[in-house]
Parts: C-alpha cells; structure tokens; sequence
C-alpha cells in the first residue's frame, strides 16, 4: 500500500560543550587557556529526490535524530560538528508542524531541501573567558540543544490532469489504455485502491495523468477512500471528469462528485474541467440532456486521440 502521509519526530544534535585547559610548555609553569569551542551539532534536512515516490520508509521508524557535535580540547582544538541526517522525501511533499499544523515547507523540485531541525551550537571553551584581571578561567560554555520538533509530511502527488469519478466508472482502463501505467482492472467498485500516475505520450509531448481512486458520496468526510486520495488532485491542472454512460442518472452522478470536491476544497471546482462519458462501446441510451465534452471507449479505444487532444488544448 502506498504511503502518502506519516508523523514522525525529529531531534537535531546537540553542540558540543567547550573545554577548560591550560597550555602546558616547557620552561612555562603557569600558561594561559587553550580550551577549543565545542562543535555544532547536526542538522535534521527534509531533501527531495526524484527517485523517491512514497514516505513508505517511515511508515516504521519514527525518531530520528541527528549527530551530536565533538567537545572542545586542548590547544584550542575545535570540537567535530555534528554531520547532518537528510531525510528523501518524493516531490509533492508537504512538511508540517504537527501540532500547530503550520505549514513549515513545500518541497517540490528533486534537490530541494529544508533545515526542519536545527542543530544546537556549540560551546565556548575557556579560552574565551580570559581578561587580564582574570588569567586562570575556568568557565566554558555547554553546547546548546538541538531543535526538536514533530513533523507530519504529507505527499500530494505531482500531475498534469487527474481522473475523477464514480467507482467503476472507468478511470484504471482509460489511464492503463493512455499511459504506462498497469493498474489492476475489474468490473467493480473500488478496483483501485491507491493513487496511480501514468505518463501520455503523445506525437512530441507528454504530460502525467493521476488515476484517484473512485470517489463517492461522503468523501470528503471520510466515507470511502475519497478522503484519503483528494489531496493528490490538489497539484493537477485540469480535471478530467469521467461519467458512465450505462448510469441511469448521470447528472446525479456528476454532481456528487463536484459536491465532494468543493467540501474538500472551493479550489478545486475552479480548476479546468472536462466531462467525458465513457464505455460507449456498452450502445448505452445516452441522455441528451446531459452536457459533457467527448464520449470514448477505452476498451474499444474508441475518441482516444480526440481526449488526448482535447486535454493537450486545455493544459495550454
């Protein structure tokens, strides 16, 4: 199953203290201080990567936490800093404050990358501390903590157009007739049971299409698996609305879908939308009242061109 959203905790490392030393050399019997400062510790980076396409690797570990840095030694050594620990996360991710529910970043382009956590500083050693009323100081200064914060990341897929509909209204075999996507195809509801992407190719162009699973009335509440997919919906640029054509009430259908939408989010229903009825290689009795853009048949592969066509127009 895919993994689109998971909490996890984040603990960046802890500097290193600074240290109390006094030079040592022959023939000088009291030296001055030479404790070195103590490193910083490392930082926790949330990095998005291309390869990546699920938060599956943190459906397990929770807690992560990132290298405490060195103390500080004689001779005015610096304490080791602390190596940061960078998390891969899939373009679309969204990072959370989980218990503010402040968004804290957007990662969207593969090398992007974000400090959630940032790691403490090291501290000051004794060499610091000197004056010339105060020679022998024996102060230094702890290395601070590092932040620590609990982090929802949440991934919204990444697309050109998303298939909405009904259960069973053929959005797994128009995207598996389309693209490269091999989804598992069924004449029942809920054939599809996660968000799958495909890529179109189409003459010199190609765009990336979003399969969410069917959608019904509730969604948006958490009836269904509506409201766990819409979110990935979010990203795309156009709508690809896809109608039964065997329905005996199709209007009713399309408005519960965009009933649902507009729950979840006003933006949506502002988005570029096509209506496209499909298995008309069934011979349905289409109502002519209804509305829609382009009837197809992805069995028969019947209008194929046309809606690619017609989604190329609309994506400009």
């Amino acid at each position: 199953m895919l993994v689109d959203e998971v909490i996890i905790d984040v603990k960046a490392g802890r500097g290193g203290d600074g240290a109390v030393s006094f030079r040592h050399e022959k023939y000088i019997d009291k030296g001055g201080p030479d404790g070195g400062d103590g490193g910083d510790g490392g930082n926790i980076i949330i990095e998005c990567r291309e390869n990546v396409d699920s938060l599956n690797s943190y459906k397990h570990q929770k807690n992560y936490d990132g290298e405490n840095g060195g103390a500080g030694s004689r001779s005015k050594r610096h304490g080791k800093n602390g190596s940061d620990l960078i998390l891969s996360v899939p373009p679309g991710t969204v990072v959370f404050d989980h218990k503010t529910g402040k968004i804290l970043s957007d990662l969207k382009k593969s090398g992007q990358q974000f400090i959630a956590a940032k790691g403490g500083k090291g501290g000051l050693g004794n060499v610091h501390f000197a004056t010339p009323t105060h020679r022998v100081p024996r102060e230094f200064k702890p290395g601070e903590a590092g932040e620590e914060l609990e982090l929802k990341l949440e991934m919204k897929m990444i697309a050109d157009v998303g298939l909405i509909g009904l259960p069973n209204a053929g959005k797994s075999t128009l995207i598996s007739a389309i693209s490269n996507a091999k989804p598992k195809v069924a004449d029942y509801p809920f054939t599809t049971i996660e968000p799958i992407l495909g890529v179109v190719s189409y003459d010199d162009k190609s765009l990336v299409v979003c399969d969410v699973p069917g959608l019904i009335e509730g969604a948006a509440s958490g009836r269904g698996l509506g409201d766990k997919f819409l979110k990935h919906i979010e990203r795309t640029k156009i709508l690809v609305h896809l109608i039964d054509a065997t329905s005996t009430n199709p209007q009713k259908d399309y408005e519960t879908i965009r009933e649902e939408l507009g729950k979840y989010s006003k933006s949506l229903l502002d988005k570029k939308e096509l209506v496209v009825l499909t298995k008309t290689d069934l011979n349905p009795k289409i109502d002519n009242k209804f509305k829609y853009d382009l009837a197809i048949s992805a069995a028969s592969r019947d209008n194929l061109d046309k809606l690619i066509q017609l989604i190329i127009s609309a994506l400009r």
